[in-house]
């Protein structure tokens, strides 16, 4: 049975407005911005067109016009957020640094990223429960995580062969290690800090924390 948001798929395109036909590319991005808040706080399932197309003072023929369905909007807010993070490691330029240095800095800014980008976090949660199913259907997501392990890679290489680090560390190995802890201390912030009665915001455990996972990082390569 479909739903009123598949039905309205099926009906004619409607044009964007003439207010906004000036910046077609703001109206879309905007759209994308009202789409990662309603999916990060309703989920994939709970999420209304409705309420992005509110969020957007706009109408959900106008975000089907940029958006064939609400699962592709969903996909593409993925590759938004996949691609603000994977972005910003390419322009971290670990290729001019040492190889310590690289990776200190790389734990570094995987540990803030994840810290300050809490919507990264859950979206990536709520695609789990999913199964992935909507990564699977994008070559983008995997192009640009590809283009990171690149990069660490031939810094695991460099730091080999100058002998800064042992060898055969496989660079999927690595960023799995550094991504778990800082993904897990954002994702599980709540239980975590009330289980164990810790305050995962205040800014001295999260330098000590950081310290810590930078420290074990470097330690687990060093020779």
């Amino acid at each position: 049975m479909k739903t009123v948001d598949d039905s309205l798929a099926d009906l004619p395109v409607e044009a964007p407005r003439k207010t906004r036909k000036h910046n077609p590319e703001k109206t879309r991005d905007d759209i994308l911005q009202a789409a990662v808040a309603e999916f990060v706080s309703q989920g994939l399932s709970g999420a209304r067109v409705d309420a992005i197309a509110e969020r957007t003072q706009t109408s959900k023929r106008m975000i089907y016009y940029y958006f064939n369905s609400k699962e592709q909007l969903y996909t593409e807010v993925l590759e938004k957020l996949y691609g603000d993070i994977r972005n910003t490691e390419s322009s971290l330029r670990l290729d001019v640094l040492a190889p310590e240095e690289a990776i200190r800095r790389l734990v570094e800014f995987t540990f803030d990223h994840h810290d300050r980008n809490v919507d990264f976090v859950r979206i990536v949660c709520i695609e789990n429960i999913h199964n992935g199913a909507n990564v699977k259907q994008s070559s983008t997501i995997r192009a640009l995580s590809r283009n990171v392990l690149q990069a660490l890679d031939e810094t695991l290489r460099r730091g080999e062969q100058q002998g800064d680090f042992r060898p055969g560390v496989q660079a999927v190995d690595l960023h799995m290690l550094i991504s778990s802890f800082c993904f897990y201390r954002v994702s599980n912030r709540h239980t975590f800090s009330e289980i164990f009665q810790i305050d995962l915001e205040d800014a001295q455990i999260k330098a000590r924390q950081k310290a810590m996972i930078c420290d074990s990082v470097v330690r687990y390569l060093t020779p």
